[in-house]
């Protein structure tokens, strides 16, 4: 599970995030993303630009489309979330932005290295890697 400070829950970031994001395609997930940086003029007021402007959150939501099933869409969820999990602890992935996970009919019959496999291609797509090294404490 994410930790809550990765997480994308306030309504305001949601409609942030569908106002001025731009979509990255894959075969059984989209990623709808936003680049905090390029987005200033739309800050929250009450909010310290530099810590806003640096924080990465992301979320995931497969639809009733996928799945009547609540358990079969959990499962998927479940899956995306591990891998998104085991990036952000690593590092891996550049701050400033705000990725949607928007999971499509195929995830059902995707096991975890597929989705793996497919989650890091489109990070790839979207250029959301670190480039540096991440710091050690």
């Amino acid at each position: 599970m994410l930790k809550p400070e990765h997480r994308l829950s306030k309504t305001r970031d949601f409609n942030l995030l569908m106002k001025h994001s731009r979509w990255v395609n894959g075969r059984f997930i989209d990623v709808k993303v936003v680049n905090l940086a390029q987005i200033q003029p739309y800050f929250p007021k009450k909010e310290d630009l530099d810590k806003f402007k640096n924080q990465l959150r992301l979320a995931i939501t497969v639809g009733l489309k996928v799945s009547k099933s609540a358990v079969k869409r959990n499962r998927s969820r479940r899956k995306v979330s591990e891998v998104l999990r085991l990036l952000v602890k690593d590092g891996r992935l550049k701050t400033g932005h705000y990725l949607l996970f928007v999971a499509k009919k195929d995830i059902l019959i995707k096991n975890y290295a597929e989705i793996s496999e497919e989650v890091t291609l489109l990070l790839n797509k979207g250029k959301l890697f670190n480039t540096s090294p991440p710091l050690s404490s």
